[in-house]
């Protein structure tokens, strides 16, 4: 699944060819994904300008002059890819029509955005724009950790009588918003921290390293233009590199990247995930 890096890459791509444009048109070729699509969806987006295009945890919001909102969730497989934009910044002609084409938006500028899902565990929903952080997927996110309600002295908080292992802390959405199972190793990895340890049973120094260590991976990976491992494409259709510099996701068996240190990469399952980390640079 699409964690914060890959839904912050589409956003920053499909920013220049949506904000401040109208959607001229709308098709929705089916009557749901992951639940049924709003009431009417197609009649309420056409015609409409979108205002801002921004991310919160995993989900784009498109706030539009209409005065609502378009959540969207990309799920396990869903990609939003641009065609003919008349601007330049995407070269690549409409292609023919694709058998999991669900949601197609064409835009005033003569640009297309295609949202494909062939598992169809994706999302969309519209909701008023006003108050829209109370929306029940909004509601109940913690702080953005590149934000500035994410740092030291939260992360100590929020830990603190936590019997859960630090990785399963991690990637409760009601702590920190968007972190994803990559990620978290990822980032476990850099601040020396195993992810079999009980996260309130680490001492406080520590859990504020996991603030910078946190910060610093999703910062590598957005410039990377996020991780493609299966489905995952950036709007323009062209693969993430982060997966590149992976220290520790994926390498179960591989030595580990630190000098000197001689071990190999394991891979564990916590909460039915694989979990990976190096033993000796990590406790």
């Amino acid at each position: 699944m699409p964690e914060l890096p890959e839904v912050e890459t589409v956003r920053r791509g499909l920013a220049p060819v949506m904000e401040g444009q109208v959607m001229t048109q709308v098709e929705v070729n089916r009557p749901d994904l992951r639940w049924p699509f709003p009431d009417r969806m197609a009649e309420r987006l056409t015609g409409v300008r979108v205002l801002q295009l921004r991310r919160r945890s995993k989900y784009l919001l498109g706030d539009l002059d209409s005065g609502e909102t378009l959540l969207i969730h990309l799920g396990m497989s869903g990609r939003m890819t641009v065609s003919g934009d008349l601007l330049g910044r995407f070269v690549h002609e409409h292609p023919a029509p694709q058998k999991h084409d669900h949601v197609i938006f064409h835009m005033d500028n003569g640009a297309r955005i295609t949202f494909n899902d062939p598992r169809r565990f994706g999302a969309m929903d519209l909701m008023s724009t006003t108050g829209a952080e109370a929306h029940k997927l909004l509601s109940v996110l913690g702080p953005e950790p590149l934000g500035n309600d994410f740092h030291e002295g939260y992360l100590v908080a929020a830990f603190q009588g936590r019997n859960t292992p630090v990785k399963s802390a991690l990637l409760d959405q009601g702590i920190v918003a968007g972190l994803g199972n990559i990620y978290v190793c990822e980032a476990l990895f850099r601040a020396g921290i195993s992810p079999l340890r009980k996260a309130g049973r680490i001492a406080a120094p520590r859990v504020a390293s996991l603030v910078p260590a946190i910060r610093d991976v999703l910062e590598r990976a957005i410039a990377a233009g996020g991780s493609s491992l299966k489905d995952f494409r950036q709007a323009d259709g062209e693969l993430g590199y982060f997966q590149h510099n992976f220290d520790v996701y994926g390498r179960e068996g591989a030595p580990c990247h630190t000098p000197d240190c001689g071990e190999t990469i394991r891979r564990v399952v916590q909460s039915g995930r694989s979990t990976f980390y190096c033993p000796s640079c990590q406790r």
